[in-house]
């Protein structure tokens, strides 16, 4: 009999303190953050779920491991660990350590793009196209029309639009020096992309000699899915196929503060030597040397470790269950959230939760600042504050307003997942009565991590409806 339970996969060894406080409390806190959850002490949060991006619990043999780290500027045995690490996972001949994610882009694209360029892929996250941006270049989001419908299911709802890639392709000769898939679609739901999307993409791009490159941040979920979904795969490991999936692009942008299991790091990868020459050489401006790249070598031995266990079947099974059992929860009292739940993630659609919240009141937003007033919860807005300003300063409406609410690896327990159900279950009685936001203060780009906000109508929750 297999019961159905879920189980963490690990004995907890070492705890944290989380503190408790009064609605009072929260009120006060976020208040003084400008109504910006980012701003927010992390001492004044119950439940934090606002990424989980370098949120993760360490396992002991990652510990172990950066005891061991060797930390010499230059050509650091813990530098060749790591490199074999991610060489073995993915193939590729070169491998440039990073501090994180965003400097991997940056890297990427000071090095590949210039101005009037397009980047499509299936959906830039805010720092990718943030990056492409900067560079006075097009980030062009082209998911499969499946990935815009929050009700709508489709095992794959990362996918990209492979007809309008080749239509840019085509119609774009010279104008784009890559082309990028990310795995999985954080802003489209945390949504998977399958094997054959990714080999479709792979035979377009190479049929017009632009590279491939995957935004790989969360690849082991992605290739959890793969082997749960697509015909094929099933008795294949995970380890396996992130190996077929890499094997079919030409570099990658990895945040190891996901998927790599650690809390800071990152890496560029790629098979050209000139453009890794080039990478190189703006790595070293930026990062440090490329045998430390801005990490520790006890950072390095800990990624090293991280990126195998983060394709740990036992592992995966546990956490993409529990994203799933918060989903089944939700579903029950009629909160809209993306279907399927995805792989780090739930993402509650607040548009239609809140339809009497107009976009330019940014409902989501709106959404996010209740649940932590009302539970201690910090989430984050995926919508039209994240994606809603233009290059050119416009504003408009993004594809969907959603609240992600991001699970921390290894971190939190079943019950705090019951926690938050029931903390949800609250807020469904709430809606009614909430209100949206504006914006009274923000910076230039990516305005979401320190833009200072007010109430529209003078309170999150009115009185009466």
């Amino acid at each position: 009999m297999e019961f159905q339970t879920i189980i963490e996969p690990f004995r907890i060894k070492t705890v944290e303190p989380i503190r408790r406080t009064t609605r009072a409390q929260r009120l006060e806190a976020i208040q003084e953050a400008g109504y910006n959850p980012f701003l927010l002490k992390a001492e004044d949060v119950l439940i934090d779920l606002l990424t989980d991006s370098g949120t993760g619990a360490m396992s002991s043999r990652q510990w172990a491991g950066m005891m061991v780290g060797d930390e010499s500027y230059a050509g650091a045995r813990s530098f060749y660990r790591f490199e074999a690490a991610v060489r073995e996972i993915t193939g590729f001949k070169h491998i440039l350590p990073t501090h994180q994610g965003r400097a991997a882009e940056r890297i990427l694209f000071g090095s590949a793009l210039k101005p009037g360029d397009i980047v499509p892929n299936n959906t830039h996250f805010d720092t990718t196209r943030a990056n492409v941006e900067y560079r006075k270049a097009i980030a062009l989001d082209i998911p499969i029309p499946e990935a815009r419908d929050p009700k709508r299911y489709h095992p794959f709802k990362g996918n990209m639009d492979l007809e309008k890639l080749e239509q840019v392709l085509r119609e774009n000769p010279g104008r784009v020096p890559l082309v990028m898939i990310t795995i999985t679609n954080n802003s489209g739901g945390g949504q998977p992309v399958s094997m054959a999307n990714i080999r479709g993409a792979s035979e377009i791009a190479h049929r017009y000699g632009v590279p491939l490159f995957i935004d790989a941040c969360r690849f082991a979920e992605n290739a959890w899915f793969i082997k749960m979904r697509e015909e094929g795969y099933a008795d294949k490991s995970p380890l396996e196929i992130a190996q077929e999936l890499f094997s079919y692009a030409d570099g990658a942008t990895m945040s190891a503060k996901k998927d790599g299991m650690a809390n800071i790091g990152g890496f560029l990868a790629m098979n050209d030597d000139a453009l890794a020459q080039k990478c190189r050489n703006m790595e070293i401006l930026g990062e440090g040397f490329p045998t430390y790249g801005g990490l520790a070598g006890y950072d390095l031995e800990a990624i090293a470790v991280g990126l195998f266990e983060a394709l740990n079947e036992d592992y995966l099974r546990y956490r993409i269950r529990s994203i799933e059992y918060l989903g089944e929860r939700m579903k029950k009292v009629g909160i809209p959230f993306v279907e399927p739940t995805g792989g780090h993630a739930v993402y509650i659609d607040a548009r239609e939760l809140l339809p009497h919240i107009p976009w330019y009141e940014y409902p989501a937003w709106a959404l996010s600042l209740v649940l932590y007033v009302e539970g201690g919860i910090r989430s984050v807005e995926i919508g039209s504050v994240m994606f809603g300003r233009q290059p050119d300063g416009t504003e408009k409406p993004a594809a969907m307003e959603l609240v992600r609410l991001a699970f921390p690896r290894r971190v939190y327990t079943q019950s705090h997942v019951d926690y938050l159900a029931e903390v949800l279950d609250y807020i469904k009685g709430l809606v009614p009565r909430i209100r949206g936001v504006r914006i009274v203060e923000e910076p230039p780009v990516l305005r979401h991590f320190t833009a200072r906000f007010e109430p529209a109508h003078g309170a999150l929750v009115v009185d009466k409806e």
